[in-house]
């Protein structure tokens, strides 16, 4: 992570006498490392307890009924956020498409639990950001050929937090689709970012974690 990456970039020094210097200055650098190495182990066992913790939630239906469960996940969270507080994470790595392991967002939770009801079923649901081209797409599929999306606009606004504008939405089916007019603007921050998964808070307090899905999300 980049805050691993800070602590191994020690402050240049010069030196006309390097024999004599050198077990100072390389002992300077091998506690640097050891300390990124500390960093970098603590953050990986905070994820690992975090995906342990929300690996039998049912995408956090479970949680909605478990309020000492929902208390670890976020005090999970709040670990996992605190080792990833220094780093940037709206950058090009936030570009993506990301799959919902867990949420506490109302909405998408119901959507996924009710798909029965109209004669289909929830399956990925999506956070497709492209930070270049200033979009992020919301998606609920409904396999096989079923999707409900929403599309917004949006602005980077600090190191782990983007501003979000939503400017359509689409039902759409096999062979038909049927547009629904924008509703709402917002932000949210990326508390933890890697390679692997991204750790969200937003404006409403809800929280979310993705992992990048293995294929991309396009309309």
């Amino acid at each position: 992570m980049a805050t691993c990456l800070l602590f191994l970039l020690p402050t240049p020094f010069k030196s006309h006498n390097p024999i004599p210097n050198y077990t100072k200055h390389h002992h300077h650098n091998f506690a640097t490392k050891i300390t990124c190495s500390s960093l970098t182990a603590q953050s990986q066992s905070a994820k690992r307890n975090l995906l342990t913790l929300i690996s039998d939630q049912d995408r956090g239906l479970k949680t909605q009924k478990n309020p000492s469960k929902r208390a670890s996940i976020i005090e999970a969270i709040d670990d996992l956020a605190f080792h990833g507080r220094d780093t940037v994470t709206t950058g090009g790595t936030l570009s993506a498409t990301w799959r919902l392991l867990w949420t506490t967002e109302k909405e998408q939770l119901f959507i996924v639990e009710n798909a029965g009801l109209f004669g289909t079923r929830a399956g990925d649901v999506l956070q497709v950001i492209d930070v270049d081209k200033r979009t992020l797409n919301n998606v609920i599929t409904f396999p096989p050929d079923g999707v409900f999306f929403v599309r917004s606009d949006i602005e980077i606004a600090s190191p782990q937090r983007v501003n979000f504008r939503f400017t359509s939405a689409v039902l759409r089916g096999k062979n038909w689709e049927f547009p629904l007019p924008p509703f709402g603007q917002g932000w949210f921050e990326s508390v933890y970012l890697d390679d692997e998964i991204r750790v969200v808070q937003d404006i409403r307090g809800d929280y979310l974690v993705v992992d990048r899905a293995p294929y991309t999300w396009k309309e």
